[in-house]
């Protein structure tokens, strides 16, 4: 969890992360600049699952996650739209190399 030199979370911070990856107690979640860190699952809302969108906000040093559910089926989709993509069958015919 990103948090100051002395251990604590920052005064004010507002993003998102991507929960990459869960297993056991913990989960492996990629921040905004693209570094990955594991988390306590716990730290995480309720109901998480692989590849959630959680918006998170810290005010105060008080931290709140929420998944965002609209952020989350968008990525879902844009992920098997390029699936869809590779997975087309190569035209027919010849091709020339």
């Amino acid at each position: 969890m990103t948090q100051d030199e002395q251990g604590r979370p920052p005064e004010s911070l507002t993003g998102t992360l991507i929960v990459d990856a869960i297993e056991g107690g913990k989960a492996r979640v990629e921040l905004a600049d693209g570094h990955t860190e594991d988390w306590p699952l716990a730290s995480l809302p309720r109901g998480v699952r692989e590849g959630d969108v959680v918006r998170l906000h810290v005010e105060g040093g008080d931290l709140e996650l929420e998944i965002d559910h609209a952020a989350t089926r968008l990525r879902r989709g844009q992920a098997q739209a390029q699936l869809d993509a590779l997975n087309r069958p190569a035209p027919a015919g010849d091709f020339d190399l």
